[in-house]
């Protein structure tokens, strides 16, 4: 609801699209300098109050945005600073919420809550977007305000979580501590290739990037049939998410992973070539679905294979890939399509998934022959069993 309120203001005060990029770049350049100090700062501190300062911080921005609204002095640079202190708090929430994960399941639940995190998010980036949409009608105020509300019940629920008592590490703060996600990460080949396999692959196929394009000279449908194919994919992804909470994935997980990233790729090649809106709506919301089965293998084999004193830390890497590769994906999309038109780029991105996913298999043959989440290589053993998981 925010994202939504925050750039229709933005354009309604300034009429200019480059305005609009720089809210998300204003957005992003925190997340780049401050992601991998919010990794240590989740692995030092209490993980549920560092979620609460955040969302208590971020209700405090957008209360700024409601005054300024209804004073009616609010200018762009007032938008932007209200983003870069949104994204510094998102570089601390996010990273410590993923982390806070391990914390209140066990480890053989953790792919049925991976399952219901996903899920969540996709009911939220369904709901969200929409109803901040339909409220703008009141006046951006109005979204403001309901955000607050939001923000605040989510913040006191966030306190309400049983947590068992976990000690975090005092280790002094110092450049060494800061770059051990790094390390771990680079030493660990199951984990290195599981995120690394979300940056190539995500970056290569951003179709829904292009979807005013396809809805406005391909499908020639207008802002109704771009609604219905943001719509596709998040409704792929929700009716997933529910059937792995249901029924997790337990064995053949490389298997698993690297099928969905093929079918995610042959998707976004048939929405590509497809002229026929129905044809197209079932494409994304195949691209959904196969998404969702990727980052719930992902964020499981993250989790289960990083010892809790470093899941902040390993978390944040993760997080920094996923924004990077979200970012640049959207940029690499565009500048594709500028190149080789919309339908082409598109062809080439999926080809492109299905291409990274072929030479991961080769590069990291300990992900592809995996059959459970668990690598039971020495240092990762010695690693988990040294952090009481």
């Amino acid at each position: 609801m925010l994202t939504v309120a925050i750039s229709w203001q933005m354009y309604a005060l300034t009429g200019d699209a480059f305005s609009l990029g720089l809210v998300g770049l204003v957005e992003f350049i925190p997340m780049l300098l401050l992601t991998l100090i919010a990794g240590q700062v989740a692995d030092r501190f209490e993980r549920r109050k560092i979620v609460f300062i955040c969302q208590i911080m971020e209700c405090g921005v957008v209360a700024l945005l409601v005054t300024a609204s209804l004073g009616d002095w609010i200018q762009s640079y007032h938008i932007l600073i209200a983003a870069a202190v949104l994204g510094a708090s998102r570089s601390f929430e996010n990273p410590t919420t993923s982390a806070l994960v391990p914390d209140l399941v066990d480890r053989e639940s953790l792919p049925q809550a991976a399952a219901w995190t996903a899920s969540a998010s996709q009911t939220a980036s369904i709901v969200g977007p929409s109803l901040g949409g339909l409220l703008l009608v009141f006046g951006p105020s109005t979204v403001y305000l309901i955000s607050i509300v939001a923000l605040l019940i989510s913040a006191f629920l966030i306190l309400t979580l049983k947590v068992s008592r976990i000690d975090h590490k005092k280790e002094a703060a110092s450049m060494d501590s800061l770059l051990t996600g790094l390390r771990f990460v680079f030493k660990r080949k199951i984990i290195l290739g599981t995120i690394s396999l979300d940056l190539f692959a995500v970056l290569l196929g951003g179709a829904t990037a292009l979807l005013p394009i396809f809805s406005e000279d391909i499908l020639r449908t207008g802002s109704w049939g771009l609604g219905l194919m943001r719509t596709a994919p998040a409704v792929g992804a929700l009716l997933m998410s529910f059937v792995l909470a249901r029924y997790s994935i337990q064995n053949a997980i490389g298997k698993y992973l690297f099928s969905s990233l093929a079918v995610f790729g042959l998707s976004t090649i048939l929405f590509a070539v497809s002229t026929n809106l129905t044809l197209s709506l079932v494409a994304l919301f195949f691209i959904g679905a196969s998404d969702v089965v990727s980052v719930v293998i992902r964020t499981t084999l993250v989790q289960l294979n990083t010892p809790h004193d470093m899941q902040g830390r390993v978390n944040a890497v993760n997080m920094l890939f996923i924004g990077t590769s979200n970012q640049l994906g959207e940029f690499e999309s565009g500048t594709m399509a500028g190149w080789f038109g919309a339908v082409n780029a598109t062809i080439i991105g999926g080809f492109g998934t299905i291409a990274v996913a072929f030479l991961w298999m080769y590069m990291f043959p300990e992900l592809r022959t995996l059959k459970t989440y668990y690598d039971n290589s020495p240092t990762i053993k010695e690693g988990l069993e040294g952090s009481g998981r």
